[in-house]
């Protein structure tokens, strides 16, 4: 289950059976379960939660699914979580509609579990390369998460295992605009007793390292949102 280690699914349905036996589904299976049964939920959760993967009902009351996936598919902040539709839909043409709105993956209601399962870690292996202990690289960064390894330029670089982290967290999604709550959320855990200002002192132990030869600093400040891995300004 080395998939399912830390990797959080928002599942969001509003159907309370359906959803309960969704949740207890991926419990099971190790994974950090948040969900939400309307579509305005689902878009501040996607926000505050930063999940590796939605499993997204496609009629939801308020806002329907597919209004979710493209809001959530449109934003900065949102745009590269993977989404799998769940729908009764089962016409091409639907299908059709669900994936160019940004949906990664269709699942037709009656579904089974198995299988939709098997999709999430398809999903994960995208979106969370971390999980299966592989190699993340970003300009001249390569970090190495099996060995707990990182170089740059070709030279070794000792990071703590916080920084290590924050690292990986910032190397799976380059480009994307992490709240420093989002950072400790994924860096230390949703309950730890940590303040804000710790992510910062971190973050800035991470740029040292990074740029300990004078290299480019790769982690922007975003002001007013957080920071983000990008070497374009």
């Amino acid at each position: 289950m080395a998939l399912s280690e830390s990797a959080k699914i928002l599942v969001v349905e509003d159907e309370p059976s359906q959803r309960e036996m969704l949740v207890y589904n991926l419990e099971q299976e190790g994974y950090a379960v948040i969900w939400a049964e309307d579509g305005d939920e689902a878009i501040l959760l996607a926000k505050e939660e930063a999940p590796d993967v939605i499993v997204l009902d496609w009629m939801l009351p308020s806002i329907s699914g597919i209004e979710v996936c493209r809001q959530l598919k449109a934003s900065a902040t949102t745009s590269e979580i993977a989404i799998i539709m769940l729908t009764a839909r089962g016409e091409e043409a639907d299908r059709v509609r669900g994936l160019t709105t940004g949906a990664d993956d269709y699942v037709v209601k009656p579904y089974s579990v198995s299988e939709l399962l098997a999709r999430i870690q398809v999903r994960l292996r995208h979106s969370k390369p971390s999980a299966t202990g592989g190699m993340l690289t970003f300009s001249d960064i390569t970090l190495d998460t099996a060995q707990y390894r990182v170089m740059r330029g070709g030279k070794a670089l000792k990071l703590g295992p916080t920084e290590f982290k924050m690292l990986t967290v910032f190397m799976e999604r380059p480009k994307r605009v992490w709240s420093r709550d989002q950072l400790l959320d994924k860096v230390w855990g949703h309950d730890a007793l940590v303040d804000l200002r710790t992510v910062d002192v971190h973050v800035g132990r991470l740029r040292k390292a990074l740029n300990r030869d004078g290299e480019d600093n790769v982690i922007r400040t975003v002001r007013g949102a957080g920071y983000s891995l990008d070497n374009e300004g």
